[in-house]
C-alpha cells in the first residue's frame, strides 16, 4: 500500500482492505459457538512447560511471619525459594530466617544469603553453582591491557 493510500485510510477516506490477506479464513470469522478462544494444544504456557521439568523457582516477600507457611509449601514441593526479608520488621525477619532454617534442616536443603535479608532455599536435589570472579577474570574476557 502506498503512502498516500495509508494516509487516506489513516483519515478514513477509503476503506483500508490490504491487512485482511495476512488473517486465515478459520481466524478471522472468530469462533461459531461463541466460546473462549482456545490455545493450540502444540502451544504449551511456560509454566506448565517449567512445572513438568522442573524449573520452578518461587520468590515470597513476606510482610509477616504468617507467612512462613507460604515458603513451607513451596520448599515441601521441592521448589527453590527466594525469600526477600527487606519489607519485614527485624525481630519477625529473624523468626522467618529460624522457620526457613528449621525447614532446611529437616528436608535436607541448604540455605544460601543472597544479599542483605534475602535468602535462597535449595532443596536437596538442587545444585547451586557460585561464579568467582577471580576466575573469570584470567581468561582475559574483561582484561583490559
Amino acid at each position: 500500500m502506498g503512502s498516500v493510500r495509508k494516509a487516506s485510510a489513516w483519515l478514513g477516506l477509503v476503506d483500508d482492505n490490504d491487512d485482511e490477506r495476512y488473517y486465515d479464513d478459520d481466524y478471522s470469522e472468530g469462533t461459531e459457538s461463541g466460546d473462549a478462544w482456545v490455545t493450540d494444544p502444540r502451544v504449551k504456557v511456560a509454566t506448565d512447560t517449567a512445572e513438568e521439568k522442573g524449573r520452578r523457582i518461587g520468590t515470597v516477600t513476606p510482610d509477616s511471619f504468617r507467612d512462613a507457611r507460604v515458603i513451607g509449601e513451596l520448599f515441601r514441593e521441592g521448589v527453590p525459594v527466594i525469600v526477600n526479608l527487606t519489607a519485614m520488621e527485624p525481630a519477625d525477619a529473624k523468626r522467618v530466617v529460624d522457620f526457613a532454617a528449621g525447614l532446611v534442616f529437616g528436608l535436607r536443603g541448604s540455605i544460601d544469603r543472597v544479599s542483605t535479608r534475602v535468602f535462597l532455599l535449595s532443596p536437596a536435589d538442587t545444585e547451586i553453582v557460585t561464579a568467582d570472579p577471580a576466575a573469570h577474570r584470567s581468561d582475559g574476557f574483561f582484561n583490559q591491557s
